[in-house]
């Protein structure tokens, strides 16, 4: 099993600082603005061929001035209870405070490896403000600087330490083994967060009624059902003029960049609001991106009657198009419909983003089509296509060989992806059409 170490404290001391650090890249958004961390958010690290799960947690705090203070506690006691080393992280440029005394109290509680981590020393002046922060009686301790990242090489080193002789799991990609990312994405407050809580059946993310509860784009690994997949959270993405702050601004920045690095998009739309002109820019955003796609209609118990149903999909089909051969399904959290079978379907969408079809057997579908449904004259003029092929791209991309490649219609160029669509089964899947001088 893989490792996992969490990273604990008050709020501000710098824990989201240190894991975009130890993890090497900016994951976790940071902000001199208390309580910007809400939900545990996963990365992963490796240091001297060793790999371990690293848990970022918003700030524990036992003054609950709001709805989400006391479901950020929750979200710290989980990631205690799954950690099997804790990073204590303080900050010495005040002195101990009440709260990190409270802390210091639950993690001696537990029968767990724990690091006291004293960070900012590149902000010290006076070296005693450390050697108070001994007080709180942990035997491992470890002076840092998440900035400038003095002193974290000695504390990843002692992490790697302990886990050398830990097999890895599913949660590092072995070499040459794919496992599909699935994005749930989505306008705010549309049950993206429920979603994967109801799938894991577990209190994974913090969910309220509040627009913009979750805040990062959040990773979690899944396996049940035959289904192997990373599904990653995102914030509900605004239309720009509705965002009112800066950390909702890098929110959706970046749920927009988990669009660009995940393979199939799970697009959730309100049953009952329906779909509004922000997720037509939405599903725009993942069809430009040509990431594979599905629609959730979601919080369809809320729907009375199921003759509407229909009418919802009819509806969809002529707001997106022209890309209409899009999977959509009817989905509750509440009662767990078609959850399973939309992330199955989304799975076989993955799968099929990665297909190569042979240039011969493209050429023997397609070409029979073609000369049975020429395009039609221009200026007298015939239009042939002799030749087809699939190029080496991440998405289905066809390049077709024309006498007049830029006279060719849109009509025609739509009737071509319609038959592929049909021929090699694309559901879900944004292709790319291009034509060139034979």
């Amino acid at each position: 099993m893989t490792k996992l170490v969490s990273i604990v404290g008050r709020s501000n001391v710098g824990k989201s600082t240190l894991f975009n650090r130890l993890i090497g890249y900016k994951k976790s958004i940071v902000n001199s603005k208390s309580g910007v961390t809400r939900d545990r958010n996963y990365g992963f690290c490796n240091w001297n061929g060793i790999d371990f799960c690293l848990i970022d947690t918003g700030g524990y705090t036992n003054k609950f001035n709001n709805i989400f203070d006391k479901k950020i506690c929750e979200q710290f006691f989980f990631a205690l209870e799954e950690s099997d080393l804790i990073l204590f992280l303080v900050d010495p440029s005040n002195k101990i405070l009440e709260i990190d005394y409270e802390i210091s109290k639950i993690l001696h509680k537990l029968k767990k490896t724990i690091y006291l981590v004293i960070n900012k020393i590149d902000l010290l002046k006076k070296k005693e403000n450390i050697s108070e922060f001994f007080k709180l009686g942990f035997s491992k301790k470890y002076c840092i600087s998440s900035i400038n990242g003095a002193g974290t090489g000695e504390l990843l080193d002692s992490i790697v330490e302990i886990f050398k002789n830990t097999e890895t799991d599913f949660f590092v990609k072995k070499k040459n083994q794919f496992i599909p990312k699935l994005a749930i994405v989505g306008r705010p407050n549309v049950g993206k967060s429920t979603l994967i809580n109801t799938l894991l059946k577990k209190n994974q993310n913090i969910v309220s009624n509040i627009s913009g509860t979750t805040r990062d784009s959040l990773e979690v690994f899944y396996k049940k059902f035959g289904i192997e997949c990373i599904l990653v959270d995102t914030a509900g993405i605004r239309k720009k003029n509705k965002i009112k702050e800066n950390i909702e601004f890098y929110s959706v920045m970046r749920a927009i960049k988990s669009i660009k690095n995940s393979d199939v998009c799970l697009l959730l739309i309100d049953s009952i609001s329906g779909m509004e002109s922000q997720d037509l820019n939405i599903f725009k955003i993942i069809e430009n991106n040509n990431k594979g796609i599905i629609l959730l209609i979601n919080k369809c118990d809320l729907i009375k009657n199921k003759f509407l149903e229909k009418i919802f999909k009819k509806q969809i089909k002529k707001i997106i198009a022209p890309f209409k051969d899009v999977p959509i399904f009817f989905t509750s959290s509440y009662k767990k419909k078609n959850l399973i079978k939309s992330l199955k379907t989304a799975i076989k969408i993955a799968f099929k983003l990665k297909l190569k079809i042979k240039t011969s057997l493209l050429n023997k579908i397609m070409l029979p089509i073609i000369n049975k449904y020429p395009h039609p004259l221009i200026n007298g003029k015939p239009i042939t296509i002799k030749y087809c092929s699939q190029l080496p791209t991440y998405n289905p991309q066809f390049i077709f060989f024309s006498n007049y490649p830029n006279l060719i219609k849109k009509s025609y160029k739509r009737f071509i992806e319609k038959k592929l669509r049909e021929k090699f089964n694309f559901t879900g899947i944004p292709i790319k059409i291009l034509f060139r001088l034979k």
